[in-house]
């Protein structure tokens, strides 16, 4: 499967340790901006990575990922406004902690709760990869369709709030997908008599375009009101303390940590509504639940160690079965199509030495977040005065060069600003971005499974049965049924209750 000693000789790298803390202090920096998140931060490094080794590339952008889930919180403690969805819940303990004059208590509260949170999922991720991978083996082109399909309506149906507007991004995805050659016959579509699109679109600079340009246009709007700057005054001892009283109450790393994980791997569900249940479990096991929103540290604890353990899990299905649990781990399954690397068991099997790099690479960035988090903490509370117009310039500037740096190519910027300004139209009408990110990711796998499926059926005498008949196919296909209804349930459920 792998050599532990290769493991340990990329990991023990000097040049991979200071790319790895770079990354891990720009993901941090880019969750603890209200506005940015880890999927913006991993989408504008991802085009700077392709000169590196795939393990290299893809330690670097884990480590944005899991600085963004810590660097959430600075802003949800510090001004009431949270730095990513995930860290909501920790304005409600985390803010009024600050308040009370120990934000430096709730600051650290959260940086060793994010660490704990994120070791955890890691842990699932090391324990329950190869098994999923195991079975991902048995999967052949029937089974790859309706695997995206799967994926498809259940990113579609919980990205966005609206499983009607969730379909249709996953469509638009689809067909940018379709542009180039067929995969089958070689016939050109929709390429415009144009040399460039016959490859098809680019996926990293439509990523890149699809979730930093909206961003970037979003902040050029008026700037709400921000929460009252909670004092930050730091004072020796508090850490060791903060430490003391957080292993008291280790009880809460166990049952925001399972949550974090099952919802992780639930692909579409995400840190958002992994904090909110942790925090509501959490608030039902404690023995003073009338103390939450009082500022208490079970309540900072709670959201932080859930939202950091969806990132190992968020990446369970996406490294086994090729689906994302989450936005930014969509964006991650692309760079890892882009480094040549298909999910699925030949991924362990073959390049066994990259997977458990990586894996045990994220133990290791979330150290160096702990580190980075007790001594740059004053930087990080400064990057919250960062002007809302400088950050716009170097968004801008990043995508363009980024785009520009993947094949010297104009194409590619063009493809950037288009996939952007159509994105941040589905943004200003409610429309995620996340769905038709995945269906552009998947719909050259889908299409060959469904065209390989069609050839094949053809050749067994009964295209229908080949589709339908075999036990993994009828698996995903109650799965996928099973997740429209319940999407369009709860959309029933909701609009009844507005009604009322």
């Amino acid at each position: 499967m792998f050599d532990p000693w290769i493991v340990l000789s990329n990991l023990s790298d000097p040049i991979t340790l200071l790319l790895m803390t770079l990354s891990a202090c720009f993901g941090i920096i880019m969750g603890a901006i209200p506005g940015l998140s880890g999927t913006l931060g991993i989408a504008l490094l991802l085009p700077f990575t392709f000169g590196l080794e795939p393990a290299t590339a893809l330690l670097m952008l884990g480590s944005v990922y899991c600085g963004s889930e810590y660097g959430g919180s600075i802003p949800a403690i510090l001004i009431n406004t949270p730095g990513t969805a995930a860290a909501l819940c920790t304005t409600f303990d985390g803010h009024t902690l600050a308040m009370k004059g120990q934000a430096q208590k709730a600051l650290f509260t959260a940086l060793i709760s994010s660490v704990c949170g994120g070791i955890f999922g890691v842990s699932a991720l090391l324990f329950l990869s190869v098994p999923l991978a195991n079975v991902s083996m048995k999967f052949g082109a029937p089974e790859q369709f309706w695997l995206c399909v799967f994926a498809l309506t259940i990113i579609a149906s919980l990205s966005s709030g609206n499983v009607l507007k969730g379909v249709i991004g996953a469509l638009i995805g689809l067909v940018l997908a379709c542009v180039g050659m067929d995969p089958v016959t070689g016939h050109p579509r929709f390429t415009f008599n144009t040399m460039e699109l016959m490859s098809g679109i680019n996926v990293v600079p439509a990523l890149i375009g699809l979730f930093a340009i909206p961003q970037a246009l979003l902040l050029l709007r008026p700037a709400g009101e921000k929460g009252v700057m909670a004092p930050y005054n730091p004072a020796p001892g508090v850490f060791w303390q903060t430490l003391k009283d957080f292993f008291r109450r280790i009880w809460v790393v166990g049952v925001s940590g399972v949550i974090g994980v099952i919802v992780g791997i639930m692909p579409g569900a995400g840190g958002n509504i992994a904090s909110f249940v942790a925090y509501n479990e959490v608030k039902r096991f404690s023995k003073k639940p009338e103390e939450f929103g009082t500022g208490v540290m079970e309540g900072v604890m709670a959201p932080e160690v859930c939202n950091n353990a969806v990132v190992g899990g968020a990446q369970i299905p996406m490294l086994t079965l090729g689906i994302p649990g989450s936005a930014p781990a969509a964006v991650m399954l692309g760079a890892l199509m882009t480094h040549g690397l298909k999910p699925g068991f030949d991924l362990f099997a073959e390049q066994g030495d990259i997977v458990f790099t990586y894996t045990f690479g994220l133990i290791l960035s979330n150290i160096l977040i702990l580190l980075l988090g007790l001594v740059l903490v004053r930087i990080f509370v400064r990057a919250l005065q960062i002007p809302q117009h400088f950050l716009v310039v170097a968004i801008l500037a990043l995508s363009v060069v980024g785009s520009y740096s993947i094949g010297s190519s104009l194409m590619d910027v063009l493809s950037m600003a288009a996939c952007g300004l159509l994105g941040y139209v589905l943004v200003r009408f409610r429309y995620g971005v996340a769905p038709m990110a995945l269906g552009l990711i998947l719909g050259t796998t889908m299409e060959e499974g469904f065209k390989l499926s069609l050839h094949l059926g053809s050749a067994e005498g009964n295209i229908m049965l080949f589709f339908f008949s075999r036990p993994q196919s009828l698996a995903l296909i109650c799965l996928t049924l099973l997740s429209l209804g319940y999407s369009i349930w709860k959309e029933c459920r909701a609009g009844k209750a507005g009604q009322k």
